[in-house]
């Protein structure tokens, strides 16, 4: 009730030792709080907090439009409901090196788990189009140097995505992604993979945990957990699924009221209200105020 009961440190402390443990977890990405508590609630070891997914439910590109307080805004509004570490995307820092710091600080305040930086030029694509330009390796080793001297609780994983793979070549992404971790990287997202194989290479080549992004419609191919497990990759995330599921049935279920004039047709399709309230512990809200407002007015003006 009234969202999580763990603390944003202890959070913070199981994102750092499911990636020490070595075993490969999935983190959904969540569009909203309620999102975020039936991930909780299925069974996932975390969340994800897509910037492309918050863009698009806003009605803007994933082009870097979005600024750092709204961002930060919406990752407190999940961050709060869940016990599972919240991770999310922080495009390419919203400023150099000091913009960078304060950035990561104000994740760390919202109650957010971890974030990552990517190495591509303003303004920014979404990772899996072409005509990607990114940043030298230079200039995003400072990013994370920032990000990690920003840092003030050293359990907040600090992720740096690289999108060379498409312009640069395997080669060179690796090149990048080592010099990152050098500069303080806790995980590594290599954009845009295109096979298992590339997957694997990097997972070899890096000493870090890899990040693999099963988004659909992209340039990588939906493999299972247990073949990226397989190929070394750590942590999986599904950035714009639960959003996309979503608003497919909206436009089905739009498409006939529209129609057939009722919504009779689809209602097999929602959630229903007893699972809304399950999903929100709504009885847990009744028996508190039940609790607190138990007192009688009968003798008092």
């Amino acid at each position: 009730m009234l969202g999580a009961t763990k603390t944003a440190a202890a959070r913070r402390a199981d994102f750092r030792a499911l990636l020490d443990s070595g075993e490969v977890v999935q983190f959904p990405g969540a569009i909203n709080p309620l999102n975020a508590m039936l991930i909780e609630q299925t069974g996932f070891e975390g969340v994800y907090i897509s910037g492309g997914a918050f863009s698009a439910a806003q009605g803007l590109p994933d082009i870097g439009l979005t600024t750092l307080t709204e961002v930060v805004d919406h990752g407190r509004s999940i961050a709060r409901v869940t016990n599972l570490p919240t991770f999310i995307d922080a495009d390419t820092g919203w400023g150099e090196a000091m913009n960078v710091a304060r950035t990561v600080q104000e994740f760390e305040d919202a109650g957010l788990s971890g974030i990552h930086l990517e190495d591509q030029v303003n303004p920014k694509r979404c990772g899996h189009l072409d005509g990607k330009e990114v940043v030298t390796t230079a200039e995003m080793v400072k990013r994370i140097s920032a990000a990690a001297k920003g840092r003030r609780d050293e359990n907040f994983i600090l992720c740096a995505r690289t999108d060379s793979r498409a312009g640069e070549g395997l080669d060179a992404a690796i090149d990048r992604a080592r010099a990152y971790v050098a500069a303080g990287a806790d995980m590594i997202f290599p954009e845009a993979m295109r096979d298992l194989g590339e997957f694997e290479t990097f997972a070899n080549a890096v000493d870090a945990p890899i990040l693999a992004n099963m988004t659909e419609f992209g340039k990588s191919e939906l493999f299972t957990t247990k073949q990226l497990a397989d190929a070394g990759v750590r942590v999986v995330i599904y950035p714009v699924t639960t959003l996309r599921l979503a608003m497919g049935a909206i436009t089905d279920g739009l498409q006939a009221i529209r129609s057939e004039g009722t919504q009779a047709s689809v209602v097999d399709r929602m959630q229903t209200r007893a699972d809304l309230y399950e999903t929100v512990d709504y009885e847990a809200y009744n028996s508190f105020d039940s609790a607190v407002f138990n007192f009688s007015q009968e003798g008092h003006q």
